[in-house]
């Protein structure tokens, strides 16, 4: 293992691989056109996700049992800790490395080459991300950052149709967590769509939705914007955390898995088993079905899965490899269901299976 490990990416999945093979001992090179971008989305994660090496001052609020709202309300039973996005950086430090400003244009799994002409061999972890397409079904979300005492309690997901869109429209829900011990993030959130909704859309729906519940705003609130591809993530070549199918395609969550899955990078092993890869290709046809159902059906679907015991969604959501868990998650979901989402979820399966 003393091959020199080149990391081409500096987001979180990159980040973690680097700082984790300095830490083994390994030579590391980075490569990103800018090295020295400070990262503004927020991150989270159950806090049984996380691996024992993380610092845990990177954890800006911890939340024993956020709630999700679908048909009704629901308790989930794990606690969910909501990242200080700077710290986390910060704390992945890349203290001698050598880090190259440049953009990799030819990636394998054993050469680099950058636009600005340099070749290095060694290790290569591709950790660019995916580029948008319209092929891939996309998140997008639109939040504002307000004072925590106007945050009642911590929302995974709330699907209350209260934000002014029509039963029939593309849905999408609340996501409220706190940031810090004064600040909390509201945000309107599309988890999947194909195209997913545009960031003003889902503007009009969290002002409405706050108005609806009494929150003004002031129109000076920080604001948050994403929009970033669920699906189109590849196993193999060297690619690594979204760019290498880390994505959650049920959540978007990506970050916990790849710090999750960065020693076993760093010493040579495989993120993607068998099992994993099983579990996988079991979440992306969840996608697909998830992307299939009538609109007004969604909350009915999220109903039935938070009403699953807790172990089951515990597999569904988090479990890498646990293939005998994501079965028997989706057999009880699927068992669960009314029959016509039963009916269009099998659908979805059988059609794509065809394809």
């Amino acid at each position: 293992m003393g091959v020199e490990v080149i990391v081409c990416g500096l987001g979180p999945a990159g980040r973690a691989v680097a700082h984790r093979a300095l830490a083994a001992g390994r030579s590391v090179t980075v490569i990103d056109p800018h090295p020295d971008r400070v990262w503004m989305p927020t991150y989270a994660a159950w806090a049984d996700e996380l691996p024992e090496w993380l610092d845990s001052g990177v954890v800006a609020a911890a939340v024993e049992a956020p709630t999700a709202w679908a048909v009704g309300e629901h308790r989930i039973d794990r606690v969910y800790q909501v990242f200080d996005t700077a710290a986390l950086q910060s704390s992945l430090t890349l203290d001698g490395a050598t880090v190259l400003a440049d953009r990799a244009v030819e990636v394998d799994g054993r050469e680099v080459r950058t636009a600005g002409g340099l070749t290095r061999t060694g290790q290569v972890v591709d950790a660019r991300g995916l580029a948008r397409s319209a092929r891939r079904a996309e998140q997008t979300a639109y939040g504002v950052v307000m004072a925590r005492d106007e945050l009642e309690r911590t929302l995974f997901m709330d699907w209350r149709l209260d934000n002014g869109a029509d039963p029939d429209d593309p849905p999408s829900f609340l996501y409220a967590v706190p940031l810090s011990a004064g600040t909390a993030l509201f945000e309107e959130t599309c988890l999947a769509g194909r195209p997913a909704l545009a960031p003003e859309v889902l503007r009009r729906r969290l002002e409405h939705r706050l108005r609806a519940r009494g929150i003004a705003l002031t129109g000076a609130e920080p604001v948050e914007r994403v929009r970033f591809p669920v699906q189109g993530g590849r196993p193999g070549g060297g690619r690594f955390g979204a760019a290498g199918g880390l994505t959650h395609p049920a959540t978007g969550y990506s970050v916990a898995a790849a710090l999750a899955a960065a020693d076993t990078v760093v010493t040579g092993g495989t993120v993607w088993t068998p099992r994993a890869r099983a579990v996988a290709a079991l979440r992306r046809a969840g996608l697909r079905a998830l992307l299939a159902l009538p609109p007004r059906e969604v909350p009915v679907f999220f109903e039935v899965f938070f009403g699953l015991p807790a172990p089951l969604q515990l597999s569904y959501l988090s479990g890498h490899g646990d293939l005998r868990g994501t079965l028997a998650a989706m057999r009880a979901l699927f068992a669960d269901l009314p029959p016509n989402l039963r009916r269009a979820v099998a659908a979805s399966v059988i059609g794509a299976s065809g394809r």
